[in-house]
């Protein structure tokens, strides 16, 4: 081959590159907008002015086109991952994942790049493709628990390392949902109080474990629609808004459609009424332990124990927080946003009062909240981990990694 073939090859291969890379960056925020089940050929290819036959050449099918924004995601958790493990200890290293992230998404709000796609979608796809991913996030999730955390030396230790890994994990999968509120100037003052919740915890310097005995009505008076809200939301737990389909729920029931539509209009009113449901129960929680409590630490221990208890052990949890980043963005999706602030703004009334008496230590309430919401909501996908240790141990091993922070002991 000639010199002059092979620059032309070159050229021929970097366009090649840099159109694929514009077609996956289209697809991430395809699926951020639409989930991966609306995420089609025809949306992609007007994002980058290419016709369906042209976005065949590099990704036969639509499947593998979503595995490949998902896999970019997963590169640039897994960059960061090992920037930040570069850093001498633990703390440091959890301190610089963060700053990478909050500086990602600093670059993304500018539109110096584009947004990954959010990885909690991965629920919705279909074998053989779920497979190949749900292994590289395994790996990857080790991979970051034992870069930024150490390796465990007791079965003790890495059930920490895993609760702090998870938690940390999925309060960066949720930043999306409450970063906007601040400016990319704020963020580096985010860095330092988000870290400061993760490195210190809310718990004061000599913090008690004992969360109330809370008996909360969880207003379970309407069997039919009941059955069909507990069901919803294991499923969209489980497989995401995209992949809990109606056949899907009417079939974990053994019913039928129609039946399904005999309460419910339409997937998306079952979807937002989960939600509903779920944030009623939180607020009654919430309102049982500020009433039973002596002061704040006391409600704020006694309610996250009850909530983190009902998504290890409850049939019927609590949706968990990234399936609302799939709802459709109409009306009903503002209303529901707006919803879960308002619990957030409980919770950071919570912690604002603790702060004022001492039982709390002096930390940001709205960004605590968020991530007390996000930790809670994030504790059904650690049910098995909690079967493991146990009810007791579970609640108290979970419950510290933001009350007692990531790296002092857990209650006895």
């Amino acid at each position: 081959m000639s010199a002059s073939e092979s620059e032309k090859d070159g050229r021929k291969t970097d366009r090649y590159a840099r159109t694929r890379e514009r077609i996956i960056e289209a697809a991430s925020h395809s699926i951020n907008e639409l989930g991966v089940k609306g995420m089609t050929f025809a949306d992609v290819g007007q994002r980058v002015d290419l016709n369906t036959t042209s976005l065949t050449y590099y990704f036969k099918r639509k499947e593998l086109l979503a595995e490949a924004a998902f896999e970019r995601s997963m590169n640039q958790i897994e960059s960061a991952v090992r920037e930040a493990g570069r850093e001498a200890d633990t703390r440091a290293r959890v301190s610089a994942y963060l700053r990478l992230t909050l500086e990602e998404w600093a670059r993304v709000r500018r539109r110096e790049e584009q947004p990954r796609a959010r990885l909690s979608d991965i629920r919705a796809m279909e074998q053989p493709v779920l497979g190949r991913l749900a292994d590289r996030w395994t790996g990857l999730f080790r991979e970051l628990r034992e870069t930024l955390f150490g390796v465990a030396s007791t079965a003790e230790e890495k059930a920490l390392r895993t609760a702090r890994a998870a938690v940390l994990v999925e309060n960066v999968f949720w930043l999306p949902a409450w970063l906007n509120a601040y400016s990319t100037t704020d963020f580096p003052r985010v860095h330092r109080r988000l870290f400061e919740i993760f490195d210190k915890g809310l718990a004061p310097e000599n913090p008690t474990w004992r969360p109330l005995e809370l008996d909360v009505d969880d207003g379970e008076d309407d069997v039919g629609a009941e059955a069909f809200l507990r069901a919803a939301t294991r499923l969209i737990n489980d497989l995401g808004y995209r992949g809990a389909s109606v056949e899907r729920i009417a079939a974990t029931l053994q019913v039928t459609k129609g039946s399904f539509y005999h309460h419910l209009e339409a997937k998306d009113d079952l979807v937002v009424e989960c939600f509903e449901r779920s944030y009623d129960r939180v607020s009654r929680v919430q309102a049982a332990a500020i009433a039973a409590g002596e002061d704040a630490w006391g409600a704020l221990t006694s309610a996250t124990a009850l909530l983190i208890d009902r998504q290890f052990f409850s049939d019927f949890p609590l949706l968990r927080t990234t399936a609302l980043q799939a709802l459709p963005p109409d009306v009903r999706r503002h209303r529901v946003i707006e919803r879960s602030d308002r619990m957030a703004r409980r919770f950071a009334g919570i912690i604002a009062d603790g702060v004022s008496e001492g039982s709390i230590r002096a930390v940001d309430p709205m960004i605590a909240s968020q991530v007390l919401m996000s930790t809670i909501n994030n504790a059904y996908d650690l049910r098995r981990w909690a079967e493991r240790l146990g009810q007791g141990a579970a609640g108290r091993y979970y419950g510290s990694t933001v009350l007692y922070g990531f790296f002092r002991p857990p209650p006895a």
